[in-house]
C-alpha cells in the first residue's frame, strides 16, 4: 500500500463523514482515525486524521485476542446462542431505502435468509445486506445514518 491509495482511503473517509478505518492487506495494516476538530478550523483536512500506524497482522491478533478475553464472560453466555449479522463493508448504515420508507426490519421481526435487513451506502453506492439466516430480530446495534467498519455487528438474531 502507498500513499496515493492512503490518499484515497482518506478522502473516501471524509466524503462519507466515517471516524476509523482499518484495512489488512496481507501482513500489514493500516488504521486511519479521524481526530476530533476541537477547535480547529473546516477546510483543514491534514488536522482531522490521526498519523497513520502499519501494524503485523499477529500483532493486531493478538491485540484483539486480549481484547475478547477482558469481555465479561456473563453477557457473552447471554448472547452466544444468537447469530451475529456483520458489516460486509465500510460505509453508513441505513434502516429503510429512503427516509419516507418503513424499517426493513425491527426487533421481534422474523426474518429469512433471503430477507433486506438494512442498507450499508458505500462510496454512493446503496448496497443492500441480507440476513443469510433465518431466526428473530433481537437486537440492533447500529443507529441509522451510522458510519459502519467491516465486520462490525449489525444485528444480532436469535436462529429459528
Amino acid at each position: 500500500m502507498d500513499i496515493k491509495d492512503i490518499k484515497q482511503i482518506v478522502k473516501m473517509m471524509m466524503e462519507n463523514d466515517l471516524g476509523e478505518v482499518e484495512i489488512a492487506l496481507g501482513e500489514n495494516r493500516v488504521h486511519l482515525k479521524r481526530c476530533s476538530q476541537g477547535g480547529v478550523p473546516s477546510g483543514v483536512p491534514a488536522a482531522q486524521f490521526a498519523p497513520v500506524q502499519m501494524i503485523p497482522a499477529a500483532t493486531a491478533a493478538a491485540t484483539a485476542a486480549a481484547t475478547a478475553a477482558a469481555a465479561s464472560e456473563p453477557a457473552a453466555e447471554a448472547k452466544s446462542n444468537l447469530i451475529e449479522i456483520k458489516s460486509p463493508m465500510v460505509g453508513t448504515f441505513y434502516t429503510s431505502p429512503s427516509p419516507d420508507s418503513e424499517p426493513f426490519t425491527a426487533v421481534g421481526a422474523q426474518v429469512g435468509d433471503d430477507s433486506v435487513v438494512c442498507i450499508v451506502e458505500a462510496m454512493k453506492v446503496m448496497n443492500e445486506i441480507k440476513a443469510e439466516c433465518s431466526g428473530v430480530i433481537r437486537e440492533i446495534c447500529v443507529k441509522n445514518a451510522q458510519p459502519v467498519e467491516y465486520g462490525q455487528v449489525l444485528f444480532r438474531v436469535q436462529p429459528a
